[in-house]
């Protein structure tokens, strides 16, 4: 059985909370941050083993990210906008396998399930977890 890597941009909230996750359970994490690792609470922690892009840019980070996964999972509250959006978008155009899980419809076995779903669909070995950020 293969090991999954989880990456995200690094910022507050969804992508902070992957890593988290993935630290606790022992699984290899990372991804692409904004030179500096710029997030909404200043420098990114050095617990997380994230690689900065040349330039302290936050589309091109979530397109890096985008790019080095093999699928993405969103999760969000009700519509998407900004950068969160983006990862959709990019996804998208990337042709990549994606989902949004919308914590404003249904409940947290609907999501466990939908994400299980997903996950065995994709059968992603990277795996880029995104979302709005915490503020």
């Amino acid at each position: 059985m293969k090991r999954l890597k989880i990456i995200s941009g690094g910022q507050t909230g969804v992508d902070r909370a992957a890593l988290d996750a993935a630290l606790v359970l022992g699984l290899p994490c990372g991804g692409f941050v904004p030179k500096g690792r710029l997030a909404e609470d200043g420098i990114i922690d050095s617990k997380y083993p994230m690689r900065e892009i040349e330039r302290p840019d936050y589309i091109e980070r979530t397109l890096k990210n985008v790019q080095a996964a093999d699928a993405t999972l969103i999760i969000a509250q009700g519509g998407l906008t900004g950068g969160t959006q983006m990862t959709v978008d990019f996804a998208r155009d990337e042709g990549q396998p994606h989902v949004v899980i919308d914590l404003r419809k249904g409940t947290p076995s609907q999501w466990v399930k939908q994400i299980r779903k997903f996950l065995a669909a994709a059968n992603p070995k990277v795996l880029n977890v995104a979302g709005p950020r915490e503020s």
